[in-house]
């Protein structure tokens, strides 16, 4: 499941194609998803413009001129995909054919695919499709005040932004205090903190240096404050780096992500550990049905 880093580097790849434009028709092409769809969705989006393009989490949220935000979840195999119509030269004329309008650009997107559930077309001619092949993802509609709020059912429960000022040192130390679950298991409780996957752990608690199963309430304070900035680093290289591909995961453009080529410990099984002086290797283990990696010399 594509984890904050990748959700954020569609959401930037989506912002160019979307905020600022109007969804001149909106195609939906199933009931459901995960769960089913809003009533009259494809009428309630189109005609709106997006007024901005945000992420909570793992949720893309897309503001509407009509007082209405579309939520986007990727699920498992989501994937937004960006399409264009044809160049328009200098003079404001389709190097087609100036008979060609906007509304008979379409046989220039590439073809539907069997899984393209839903489908935005924007008023400068390009397409947004939401093309799912396991179908765990979600769309649904809501007020704008409601979003900002964090009051729908998927959001009320989100913890803070690891990237943002509400996540800091005593917030987590606070949080940590007393609890007998994994570390691993408390940085991926969302309702800690938000967006947080188990790739991003693995690699958050080798550079902590802590191991995995180690109770978080046995972490001492600055021990459990120094996770911050560790967490926030990580995230911020995987941005950067656009995101892990793993799976089915790419960027809105086709791309691929580039992190797993930085990945330290996540799926490194039996390879050496890359501390210099280490002359161990990484382990795996099963917590909660996820794979943890580590390095049991390096990671107590």
């Amino acid at each position: 499941m594509p984890e904050l880093p990748e959700v954020e580097t569609v959401r930037r790849g989506l912002l160019p194609a979307m905020e600022g434009r109007v969804i001149t028709r909106a195609s939906v092409n199933r009931p459901d998803l995960r769960w089913p769809f809003p009533p009259n969705m494809a009428a309630r989006l189109t005609g709106s413009r997006v007024l901005a393009l945000r992420r909570r989490s793992k949720y893309i949220l897309a503001d509407l001129s009509t007082g209405e935000s579309l939520l986007i979840h990727l699920g498992m195999s989501g994937r937004m995909l960006i399409s264009s119509a044809p160049p328009v030269s200098g003079d404001g004329v389709s190097d087609q054919t100036t008979r060609e309008t906007l509304g008979e650009w379409h046989h220039h997107h590439p073809a539907p695919e069997k899984h393209d559930h839903v489908v935005l077309d924007m008023d400068n001619g390009t397409r947004i499709t939401f093309n799912d092949a396991r179908r765990f993802g979600a769309m649904d509609l809501m007020p704008t005040a409601t979003a900002d709020a964090d009051a729908h059912p998927l959001l009320a429960v989100l913890g803070p932004e690891p990237l943002g000022n509400e996540f800091n040192e005593s917030y987590l130390a606070a949080r940590l205090k007393g609890r007998n679950t994994p570390i691993k298991s408390a940085l991926l409780d969302q309702h800690i903190i938000a967006g947080l996957g188990n790739i991003y752990v693995c690699e958050t608690l080798y550079r902590a240096r802590i191991h995995p199963a180690r109770k978080a309430g046995r972490i001492a304070a600055p021990r459990a404050a120094a996770l911050v900035p560790i967490i926030r680093d990580v995230l911020t290289e995987a941005i950067t780096a656009g995101g892990s591909s793993l799976r089915d995961y790419r960027q809105a453009d086709g791309e691929l992500g580039y992190f797993q080529h930085s990945f330290q410990v996540y799926g490194r099984e039996s390879q050496p550990c890359l501390t210099p002086g280490c002359a161990d290797t990484i382990r795996r283990i099963v917590q909660s049905g996820r794979s943890s990696f580590y390095c049991p010399s390096c990671q107590k």
